[in-house]
This record gives C-alpha cells, structure tokens and sequence, in this order.
C-alpha cells in the first residue's frame, strides 16, 4: 500500500494473507443479504450480481485511506478488464450509504460501491473485527466515531478481503488479511481469476 496513506490508530498483527473463510467453506453458495447503494435505495447482493462471477471486495469505510488507495487501483487495473470478460465487481463496507456515496465521487469509482449494513455478509464468511473500547477511543480521536459513520451504529469492521464468486454464485476463491494496512493486489486478483471456475 501507499506509504502516503496514514496509519489507523491499530496495532498490526502480521500480514500474512489466509486463503479461507472461517465462516463459509470454499465450494459453498455465497449467501445473499440486503444492501443498501450509496443513494439510499434498496437492493440485495443477489441482484446486483446477477448471474454474473464476480470480485467481491470487503473494505472498512470511507474513513479508511487504505481503502482509497486500493479501491482507486482496483479502479485503475481491475474495473476494465473485469467488465470485458463479464465479471461484477463489488466492493461492501458496513458504513451508512453516505459513507458509500463519499468514496465512490472521491475516487470516481466505476463499480458497484454498497453498504452491508450490520455485517451481514462479512458475519457468514467469519471475517470481522470487534474493536474494544480503547480502540474506539482512539478512532474517535481521529475523527472516526463508528455510532455515526457505520450503518448500524456498531464498532465492528469486516477484515480487508476479496471473494471470487462463480456464475452459480460458489465461492471460489478468498484472501483475507488481518493487518489493516494490507489488502489484496490488482495482479493476484487476476491471477486468481485464470485457476478458478468461474461458470
């Protein structure tokens, strides 16, 4: 990640990446959840999807610089060449839908940007983050109180990740880092995509 991007107030844990989702198995139907866009509207994850493959990305927040700054690359090299071979791509975070709308007009993101309000998806795939009170003291230090910038109010945050979902809507494939400051590269992405099935 960009070392111009400022650190959350977290310690680090290591940055080895697991490639499983404690919650939901590879081979396993992802499940469907409500969401809601960055207008407000509501939707459902199976809707956006369609019968499409898709990139899922889970991110904490527009709050977040790591997350700009992967967001904006994924943009940059993923968004493109995801849409000419007919894969979604979709990046969830439990903020309310203006925290959504926020990151996607900042970095002129091209893709579906949703609120999972509550978790929901990140709660079945096992990948969240409960943070304490002393670290939500700190966050709200920084400017970030998790009552107002997350849709439910609660201080818990998805692990940065990203899910490749088949046509069927298996999931595929996952890499989840338990250090904030890592997140997964455009070209493992990519790369990923090549050894899994994807209809």
């Amino acid at each position: 990640m960009s070392e111009n991007a400022s650190p959350s107030p977290e310690i680090s844990p290591a940055a080895d990446p697991v490639h499983e989702a404690p919650g939901l198995p590879l081979g396993s139907a992802f499940p469907d959840a409500q969401l809601i866009g960055p207008h407000g509207e509501p939707t459902t994850f199976a809707a956006v999807r369609g019968d499409r493959p898709a990139v899922v990305v889970f991110y904490r927040g527009a709050w977040c610089p790591y997350c700009n700054v992967i967001l904006a690359r994924y943009r940059n090299e993923l968004a493109g060449p995801l849409r000419e071979a007919g894969i979604a791509l979709i990046a969830l975070s439990p903020q309310t839908p203006d925290g959504s709308l926020s990151i996607t007009e900042k970095n002129d993101l091209d893709f579906d940007v949703l609120s999972d309000p509550g978790n929901t998806l990140a709660t079945e795939l096992g990948i969240l983050l409960r943070l304490d009170e002393q670290a939500q003291e700190l966050y709200r230090g920084h400017g970030v109180d998790f009552t107002e910038v997350n849709a439910d109010g609660t201080a818990v945050l998805p692990l940065p990740t990203v899910a490749i979902l088949s046509a069927t809507g298996t999931l595929e494939w996952i890499e989840t880092f338990a250090d904030f400051t890592q997140r997964t590269e455009p070209a493992t992405i990519l790369a990923a995509l090549e050894s899994v099935t994807l209809r």
